[in-house]
């Protein structure tokens, strides 16, 4: 099943040519992906985008995908808006199981509430269809990598203006009434 929108970086995988022994695999985004992950991530440029992946089986009829990647991007300082260059390397983890597998659903306690366990490992991610875009994990990992908040060393607010506890003195939403008679 083929989707309708066409991500940013994009690298399918054929899960049934993947076996339980891994395969190395090196990503790197070209021009246009470059450009249009910058578009996507509303930063001002992406200098670099690697990943060195291992995908290989999980389980049965699960795939996983581990390993780590790398970005140079470029945002706007957001006190100055020049240009703060940052370097991202984060590791990349990733386990897809088939719509419908029972692995894909959370473990619940008998009164159908769900357990979740913080420090515990994340629900496997589903596909549909036989491919799963190693691409999408990785560009998802730098997103979620990205400073949201880029400021150029040495850079800071100007000064705040402080108010005084008589300045945020309201008027009552009542102090209309207060003047108000009964007739």
């Amino acid at each position: 099943m083929k989707h309708e929108s066409n991500p940013a970086f994009s690298y399918p995988v054929k899960v049934g040519h993947i076996s339980a022994n891994p395969v190395s695999v090196h990503l790197s985004a070209n021009d246009a992906e470059r450009r249009a992950l910058a578009a996507l991530w509303n930063i001002k440029e992406v200098q670099a985008l690697e990943a060195d992946l291992e995908i290989g089986r999980w389980k049965k009829d699960g795939v996983k995908i581990k390993g780590e990647v790398r970005a140079q991007i470029v945002q706007a300082c957001v006190v100055t808006l020049e240009p703060v260059e940052a370097d991202i390397r984060e590791p990349v983890e990733a386990i897809f199981v088939p719509e419908g597998s029972r692995l894909a659903r959370q473990p619940d306690n008998d009164g159908g509430e769900m357990i979740l366990d913080p420090s515990g490992p994340d629900i496997p991610d589903v596909f549909a269809g036989d491919t799963i875009d190693a691409g999408a994990v990785v560009s998802e990992h730098v997103a979620l990598a990205i400073d949201p908040y880029p400021r150029k060393e040495g850079a800071v607010f100007g000064e705040r203006i402080e108010s005084s506890a008589a300045d945020d003195k309201r008027p009552s939403p009542f102090a209309v009434l207060k003047n108000w008679k009964k007739n």
